[in-house]
């Protein structure tokens, strides 16, 4: 897991340069990277297109900015950092004083040294966001101002990757693409997702797991919109985000509160014994609010460590390449596949032989059990596992009920199976 860790590291160092925004270039050349290390469907929704209750911007791209002194100086340079631009800012070519400058000028004066994310989505405006120090530094005086960028009718880009499964029933994993250099938010996110795609295709999976890369809020709703008719395919959903940092994982529930995908990872977290945190759902956050909007009450949940703007270094240069790292994102990695190997293998059984307990010494059950660590383990999830194979429990609820590994429990009811002992 270590050198996946390294890979998703790696991942996360090459999107990082890149200038995303809820459209544009950044996220078509994010996908492109993406799309290197799985294959994606990519969709483009033009401009103007109603996407529910939303309509779909205009499309924005920048290639320069800066704010220079008197001498040519550029004293704030987007080149250096794509934090510098209030995303979404409208083109500016202009030279003013700086108590002219100071009103669209951004900082975060109780951490000096950081500059602060800026976006202005839906209301024309322009700005730049500059360390407190930088600007503490700025003399009085006369200062060009240059954004060189286009709002345009265009399209919002979002991609799909599908690892197709037994059944059409699907888990939905979404995270957003939109955000610029920020590792954790949500670089990271879109990194453990891509290798969680990868660990899924080299199985067979019991499920159809459907990845969503897309703009946050916009994006989701958009998917939403285009895919209304079908989305009660969805049984279970998990949207990643701040997936690379150095706190204990965080699990928001999804509105519903007891969906299967809550349970199931409660148990997961809970079995694994990391520390970590369960919380109720809030109607804030990430793109989970969107898809457990009361018209959808999809069961989809939300996977971070430290959670939504739980963390100083959230929305500022601070959440860097050195804030996340490869051990953390391999763990968040881990997670997500513990808990899908459970959503995968859950099942009711019934027991076919109910009338007492069968005799499992002359199935060649015991035998096949002699000389594991666990024998005795093993031989009591069998007896739990038809116990209350009565078509009423899961194998999840056998595990929880019982104390026992959910492995233990479904390698009991694979080996009861196979005797003929309980159906599916």
């Amino acid at each position: 897991m270590t050198g996946t860790g390294e890979e998703m590291y790696a991942l996360v160092e090459r999107m990082y340069p890149l200038c995303r925004s809820i459209t544009g270039d950044g996220v078509r050349a994010t996908l492109d990277i993406v799309g290197e290390y799985i294959p994606l469907q990519r969709h483009e929704v033009p401009t103007g297109t109603q996407v529910l209750d939303w309509t779909v911007p205009q499309e924005w791209n920048i290639r320069d900015a800066y704010i220079a002194d008197s001498a040519g100086n550029r004293v704030v340079d987007f080149a250096a950092s794509s934090l510098h631009v209030l995303g979404y800012s409208v083109p500016v070519s202009a030279t003013m004083p700086l108590a002219e400058l100071r009103g669209h000028l951004h900082t975060l004066p109780e951490h000096p040294a950081w500059v602060p994310y800026r976006t202005s989505y839906y209301k024309p405006d322009w700005g730049f966001c500059l360390a407190q120090e930088t600007l503490d530094a700025m003399e009085d005086g006369d200062y060009e101002v240059r954004i060189d960028s286009t709002l345009a009718d265009g399209h919002l880009t979002y991609a799909e990757h599908v690892v197709p499964g037994q059944v059409p029933d699907e888990v939905l994993v979404s995270c957003h693409v939109c955000h610029p250099s920020l590792a954790n938010d949500n670089l990271a996110g879109i990194a453990v997702a891509t290798f969680l795609a990868r660990a899924l295709a080299r199985q067979t999976p019991y499920h159809t797991y459907r990845f969503v890369f897309a703009p946050g809020t916009i994006g989701a709703i958009t998917w939403l919109a285009r895919n209304a008719e079908r989305v009660d395919r969805v049984r279970h959903g998990l949207v990643l985000a701040c997936a690379g940092d150095p706190g204990h994982l965080t699990y928001k529930q999804s509105r519903r509160g007891d969906a299967a995908i809550d349970r199931v990872m409660r148990h997961v977290l809970t079995a694994s014994e990391r520390p970590h945190r369960v919380t109720g759902f809030t109607p804030y956050g990430y793109d989970e609010r969107q898809y457990c909007s009361p018209g959808f009450n999809l069961g989809v949940g939300s996977l971070t460590r430290t959670p939504y703007a739980g963390y100083p270094e959230y929305h500022t240069s601070a959440d860097d390449l050195d804030f996340v790292s490869p051990e953390a994102m391999a763990d968040t990695l881990a997670v997500c596949r513990e808990a899908f190997a459970v959503l995968d293998r859950d099942r009711r059984y019934v027991n076919l032989s109910p009338h007492g307990e069968p005799q499992l010494g002359r199935r060649g059950l015991y035998d096949a059990l002699g000389g594991r660590s666990d024998t005795k383990q093993a031989q009591l999830a069998m007896l739990w596992v038809l116990s209350l194979s009565d078509g009423e429990h899961s194998l999840l609820d056998v595990a929880e009920r019982s104390g026992l590994p959910f492995g233990t429990v479904a390698a009991a009811a694979d080996a009861l199976h196979g005797a003929g002992l309980i159906k599916a």
